[in-house]
C-alpha cells in the first residue's frame, strides 16, 4: 500500500516513531498540490485548514480514502467524506489513534487501512475535538482562566497539575506543544453551542499578543 502524506517535521517525526511496515510506501509531500498529484492508495492531509479551495483539492482524489488533520470541525462542516484523525502535536505518537467517520464511510475502510500500517485506532464521535482534543482544550481553557485571576503562575500551574494528574505536560506545556491558535480555534467551535467553552481573557489576550 502506498500512503501520500503531507505533513510539517513535528508530525512528520511524530509518525515515524511508529515504525511503518516495510509492505507501506510512504510518499512525504510538503504542499497540497504535491499531494493531489502523487499516486498512491491512501491520501492524509495532516495540515488541513477548512476553506473551499483545499476541500474541492482533496475530494478530486476520492473515490481512494482520504484522512485529514481536522480536530475542530466534524465531517459535516467540512462537507466532505473524509477520514477525521486526531493529529495535535504530541497526541499522533499515542500508541491509539483516535479517527472519526461520517456516516456515508464504513469502518471496513479504517480497519483495513489501520491493520495495513499496523496501527492502532479507537472510533470517536465526529463532534468538534473529538474526546481528547476537548479534554485538554477544557482544561488548557482553565489553566489561562486561573492565571488571569492571578491564583498562581504558568510554572506553577503545570507542576501542579503534573504531581496532581500524573500528566506528562501541564496545561501550558500541553499548549505550547500543540500550539495555542489551535486550542483557540477549537475552543471558539466548542463555544458557539456550549458557554462552558468560552476562551478565558488571558488566553485570548495572549492570542491577539501573538504568544
Amino acid at each position: 500500500m502506498t500512503v501520500a502524506i503531507l505533513a510539517d517535521d513535528i508530525l512528520k517525526q511524530e509518525l515515524l516513531t511508529k515504525k511503518l511496515p516495510e509492505a507501506i510506501t510512504v510518499v512525504w509531500v510538503d504542499s497540497v498540490r504535491s499531494l493531489t498529484i502523487a499516486d498512491a492508495d491512501v491520501y492524509i492531509d495532516l495540515l488541513f485548514e477548512l476553506n473551499v479551495e483545499r476541500t474541492q483539492q482533496l475530494k478530486r482524489l476520492q473515490p481512494k480514502p482520504v484522512i485529514v488533520n481536522a480536530v475542530p470541525w466534524t465531517t459535516k462542516k467540512i462537507g466532505a467524506n473524509f477520514i477525521r484523525i486526531n493529529a495535535w502535536p504530541g497526541l499522533l505518537q499515542r500508541p491509539v489513534i483516535e479517527i472519526a467517520l461520517p456516516d456515508t464511510v464504513s469502518e471496513a475502510v479504517v480497519k483495513t487501512i489501520f491493520e495495513q500500517l499496523q496501527w492502532q485506532y479507537i472510533l470517536a464521535p465526529d463532534i468538534p475535538g473529538m474526546i481528547t482534543a476537548r479534554v485538554l482544550s477544557a482544561i488548557i481553557n482553565e489553566a489561562y482562566y486561573t492565571l488571569g485571576a492571578e491564583v498562581s503562575t504558568r510554572e506553577e500551574i503545570d507542576i501542579a497539575m503534573k504531581l496532581g494528574t500524573s500528566y506528562p505536560y501541564g496545561p501550558f506545556e500541553w499548549s505550547d506543544k500543540i500550539g495555542l491558535t489551535k486550542v483557540y480555534e477549537l475552543l471558539t467551535e466548542l463555544s458557539s453551542e456550549d458557554a462552558r467553552y468560552v476562551p478565558a481573557p488571558a488566553l485570548q489576550k495572549a492570542i491577539g499578543s501573538g504568544q
